[in-house]
């Protein structure tokens, strides 16, 4: 195989075949029209417009192309001869840079093709329905069987221990970023830190009975309401305190992309233990990546396997639950 371009990709390819020479591709060399460039490279076989005439006198398979038709106007001849004389040719995107792992072309229209920077199963309308099925069936059998008689009981033991509302209510970030009321069952005393601080283990504000129902996550069983609503999902990133969104936007450069999902109640980074306190920018940026995991690799049955983990962490205790 040869490449035509001296990109950013051009050196991610030549450095992919060189670690993995098993893989079945064998690099003779570039040709790019940046003389300068070219220099840098031992392996230069010379301008674009020579590589047909190359890679027929050489018996070469394949061509891998980091230019497009608008960046050198010898692209689109080349690709019409390697169809002649049967060379396949191959477009190589420049995107190196940001670490995709995964690309699918998509069909936008007659002759157009879209590359997204990632795969989004939940944009598939089909995906949405059924999840959105879901949340409405299961957050329904949860309030009715659950919540209904827990309710009533932790009312009482939570006014008994301390005054304040019985539902805690705060803004925190949701799909698209946009700000929500997520529910819980109050677990601390009132305090004028709840919209900037996160818990501690050993905070002075929580209650013994906020302790509690904080350790068995019984204090998330009013979100439940917020599934029901529209505004959470059963499983998803966890919604974060909008001041928390606007301080971590600034420090970690995917944390804004949990957002293109629904927050959920549990979710793949709780049960992989990124679960309470986040007192680094690493231990936040570790959550992230799991969410942004969670976000390319959805499944049905992967949502079905985090609500069971949940259920047995829950049961089993959680050290990272305070």
């Amino acid at each position: 195989m040869v490449i035509i371009g001296n990109g950013g990709s051009s050196s991610a390819i030549e450095d992919f075949i060189s670690r993995n020479p098993n893989h079945g591709y064998q690099l003779v060399g570039f040709f790019c029209d940046d003389s300068e460039m070219a220099k840098e490279k031992e392996m230069y076989l010379g301008p674009a417009a020579n590589c047909i005439d190359y890679v027929l006198n050489n018996k070469i398979d394949e061509i891998f192309c980091t230019l497009t038709p608008s960046e050198n106007s010898e692209i689109e001849r080349l690709m019409i001869n390697a169809d002649k004389h049967l060379i396949r040719f191959r477009f190589v995107p420049e995107y190196h840079n940001y670490g995709v792992k995964k690309l699918a072309v998509q069909s936008f229209g007659p002759g157009i093709a879209v590359i997204p920077l990632r795969p989004e199963p939940q944009e598939v309308m089909l995906n949405r329905f059924f999840k959105r099925a879901f949340d409405i069936i299961f957050s329904l059998f949860v309030i009715v069987f659950i919540f209904s008689w827990f309710f009533p009981l932790l009312a009482i033991l939570i006014r008994l221990e301390s005054k304040g509302p019985v539902i805690f209510k705060q803004s925190r970030s949701g799909r698209d970023n946009k700000p929500f009321m997520c529910y819980k069952f109050r677990s601390m005393r009132e305090n004028d830190d709840s919209d900037k601080r996160q818990a501690q283990r050993y905070d002075h504000r929580i209650t013994k009975i906020g302790a509690f129902i904080r350790r068995t996550s019984i204090d998330e069983l009013p979100q439940f309401l917020n599934v029901l609503m529209g505004n959470m999902s059963v499983v998803g990133p966890r919604p974060h305190m909008v001041h928390h969104t606007v301080q971590y936007a600034q420090l970690i450069d995917k944390y804004m992309t949990r957002h293109f999902l629904k927050p959920g109640i549990t979710g793949w980074a709780q049960i992989q233990g990124y679960r309470g306190e986040t007192p680094t920018t690493e231990s936040m940026s570790k959550r992230v990546e799991a969410d942004v995991w969670y976000l390319e690799n959805w499944s049905f049955l992967l949502d079905i396997k985090i609500i069971f983990s949940t259920i047995w962490i829950s049961v089993m205790g959680d050290e990272n639950a305070f």
